[in-house]
């Protein structure tokens, strides 16, 4: 019969002091008078929480470093933001964060790490020329990474809540770098750019410009998210930016859209309508989608723009002949939750819109 590698911790009693004693992790944990009821019931919470830490107890936050840390919510967040089997891009920024907290205080104790810290690691991104909102984000990043840090016992809570002092940068207040503004992309650039495309994503953009769908939508619409019973189809994608708010997504293609999208229906119903034909990859995603379009900028020699800016251009066209209620919509923008009599009203009209329009 093969030896257990860790046999649970025994309770025993300590000669000296005749205190009962668990050994665990090379750490004495002395639990009260031997043999009694309070020194088995701290033995029973000490052995069940090693248990369910996988063998070795929590940290009490007092002597985790920021390494520790970082180590530990790293490998929760790969887990954690992904979807439909792939890592969101979130996943992406919390690299970014976790890298800046690492190299300037990896050796600190998470319980040391205050608002001066963290102020200090803004002005590293500052530095680097980090735009405020990105700024922003990253600092929002690493304080999620001390809020996990406290849920699993690693980090103080005073920790956590004297970092939520460090305020957001606000607009006009520093030199921080601003974004530029997302501007529509003008038709005379898309049709310069789309002879330079194959013809799968000149598709993709021309669909994306008639429904004013995310990038991330038309990478993803299948035959079997598209109801295609009425004259105005409607698409509904399988996940959306909005969903862990529980608001629904609804897109709709007009005429124009379906004469594009039918050639590209003709396929598996839970396969993504535009493959691309290169080996190796069975879908596009919206890093190469919008590579694809800087390739073909490149290539005729334009400045290069971002699939989004097909959304904004097509905001910009309903906003003027529909006003601001219906581009938002339309769209899928969202302000304030409305009653459902509303809503139902707002749906009719991206149908109205989009037959007309799409």
């Amino acid at each position: 019969m093969p030896r257990l590698t860790k046999l649970v911790p025994t309770y025993r009693k300590h000669k000296a002091s005749g205190q009962a004693v668990v050994t665990i992790d090379g750490k004495d944990h002395y639990l009260g008078p031997y043999r009694t009821k309070a020194s088995k019931l701290e033995y029973d919470r000490l052995i069940g929480e090693w248990v369910q830490n996988g063998r070795k107890l929590p940290c009490n936050g007092s002597d985790t470093t920021i390494v520790e840390l970082v180590a530990a919510y790293w490998q929760f967040a790969q887990g954690y933001y992904v979807k439909n089997g792939r890592p969101t891009d979130e996943l992406a920024g919390i690299k970014v964060a976790l890298k800046y907290l690492k190299a300037g205080y990896g050796s600190t104790l998470a319980a040391k790490f205050g608002p001066l810290a963290l102020k200090a690691i803004r002005q590293k991104m500052i530095d680097a020329n980090g735009s405020r909102p990105y700024v922003n984000q990253l600092i929002g990043r690493i304080r999620r990474c001390f809020r996990w840090g406290v849920e699993n016992e690693m980090v103080p809570v005073a920790v956590h809540q004297a970092l939520g002092a460090v305020a957001g940068i606000t607009k006009g207040k520093t030199e921080v770098r601003e974004n530029d503004p997302v501007l529509p992309v003008d038709q005379a650039t898309v049709d310069v750019t789309i002879e330079k495309l194959p013809k799968t994503v000149v598709d993709m953009v021309r669909l994306q410009r008639l429904a004013g769908m995310r990038p991330e939508e038309v990478c993803m619409i299948r035959p079997a998210d598209i109801d295609r019973s009425g004259d105005v189809w409607s698409y509904t994608p399988q996940s959306h930016k909005m969903e862990h708010k529980d608001r629904q997504r609804m897109i709709y293609f007009g005429p124009q859209a379906q004469v594009i999208l039918t050639h590209y229906l003709l396929r598996a119903d839970d396969q993504v309508c535009f493959v691309p034909k290169r080996k190796g990859a069975d879908e596009y995603s919206t890093r190469s989608y919008r590579d694809a379009i800087h390739r073909a900028c490149d290539r005729a020699k334009i400045e290069r723009w971002n699939p989004n800016q097909l959304r904004h251009a097509t905001a910009t066209d309903i906003r003027k002949r529909y006003g601001l209620e219906a581009a938002q919509v339309t769209l899928g923008h969202s302000s304030a939750n409305v009653t459902q009599i509303y809503a139902e009203r707002d749906l009719q009209k991206a149908v109205e819109i989009m037959r007309e329009v799409g």
